[in-house]
């Protein structure tokens, strides 16, 4: 899961690090042939020369000789000299111009993987704040502060305030209501068979759930998520092709108030999101049954493009969560990564495969040890 991007950032690390003990080792080595030649028989006498002459050229306080003034001069010159070198040998400190064309590349494959632009910007920025400036002793704090940075930037990224179903779910059966959550998104992102799994999800959290059909513009999807609903054994409202969606949506959340559900999923349509006639649609259903929580459903393989769609959808009816489909084989990573920075709402789950399990709870730290 994410190999691409993992990859990606690991040879950042490398090449980080290679960099800036390269030019350390270039260094080291500089100052060492100059240690060489000053050793060099004859060479030591001349530094001694040019040192004893800029000793007499220094004013010398009235009252004392030059003799008396050698006398009470203590040279620590040669050892802070060599101190200094060893400094130098032992820290540098990394400069903008040590990274640039590193973070260059990483921001041009970070494109390629389908990361959305203004993430890739960040996690640029805040790795360049964060190792520019930093001193080094060894090859290992280079990678050790490259790795910081990226955990910390790919960090703020996912770092999206999540509300927690359990305790949603809690406060409206205190009032005696259904959760009621709203599933959007276009036809293919396998959005009926999340709404199964998350029906699963809940059934095996102790709840009872109930799943309206009011994706009402094809036949075939009431037939699909009906399909569904008989083999998990969740109750299903449906009414007849070309029905309104909205009220197949409310006499779902009657029946969960009249039977004492616990949570009540609305399929809704998904053609283009483009669509104004659709948005429209899901308007009013979010008018009517007014729903605790409006879920985006995206598939992860189409990078930007289930980007773009959260965005339309999110300007259209407001999303409150998303869930990323097929994320067992997306690769790339960039939907992952990207989706929930830009609309400001956080991932809730990931698909992970073809069966009614196959659904897991999103969390940032575990998506940032699967990248680094």
């Amino acid at each position: 899961m994410f190999e691409s991007l993992k990859k990606k950032f690991n040879n950042t690390i490398g090449k980080i690090s290679e960099k800036v003990s390269k030019d350390v080792e270039e260094e080291a080595e500089t100052v060492a042939e100059e240690e060489k030649l000053v050793k060099l028989p004859g060479n030591e006498k001349k530094k001694e020369k040019k040192a004893s002459d800029k000793e007499e050229k220094e004013s010398v306080p009235v009252g004392k000789t030059s003799e008396e003034k050698a006398e009470e001069k203590v040279i620590p010159a040669e050892k802070e000299e060599k101190s200094g070198i060893l400094s130098f040998i032992r820290e540098k400190t990394i400069s903008e111009k040590d990274i640039e064309d590193i973070l260059w590349e990483l921001e041009m494959s970070l494109l390629e993987s389908d990361v959305a632009l203004e993430v890739a910007e960040k996690i640029i920025d805040t790795v360049r704040e964060d190792l520019v400036g930093k001193k080094i002793k060894r090859r290992s704090d280079v990678t050790e502060f490259t790795k910081n940075a990226l955990n910390k930037a790919i960090s703020e990224i996912l770092n999206v305030q999540s509300q927690n179903i359990d305790s949603l779910i809690k406060e409206k059966k205190a009032k005696g209501e259904p959760l009621i959550i709203m599933f959007v998104g276009i036809n293919g992102t396998g959005k009926t068979t999340t709404i199964a799994k998350i029906s699963t999800y809940f059934i095996n959290k102790g709840y009872t759930p109930v799943i309206a059909a009011s994706d009402t513009f094809r036949a075939g999807a009431i037939e699909q998520i009906t399909h569904h609903a008989d083999k998990i054994g969740v109750k299903i409202i449906k009414h007849k092709k070309g029905a309104d969606p909205a009220a197949v949506a409310y006499d779902a959340v009657s029946h969960a108030k009249a039977k004492g559900k616990d949570v009540v999923l609305v399929d809704t349509a998904g053609r283009m999101q483009t669509n104004v006639n659709l948005m429209d649609e899901m308007k009013k259903i979010k008018r009517v049954i007014e729903p605790d929580l409006i879920i985006f459903v995206g598939d992860a393989l189409t990078g930007n493009d289930a980007v773009d769609q959260a965005i339309k959808f999110n300007d259209a009816v407001g999303i409150d969560g998303i869930i990323l489909t097929k994320a067992d084989a997306d690769a790339k990573g960039g939907a992952a990564l990207s989706i929930g920075y830009v609309i400001n709402e956080p991932i809730l789950f990931l698909g992970t495969g073809q069966s009614y399990e196959d659904i897991m709870e999103f969390n940032p730290e575990w998506m940032v040890g699967q990248l680094i």
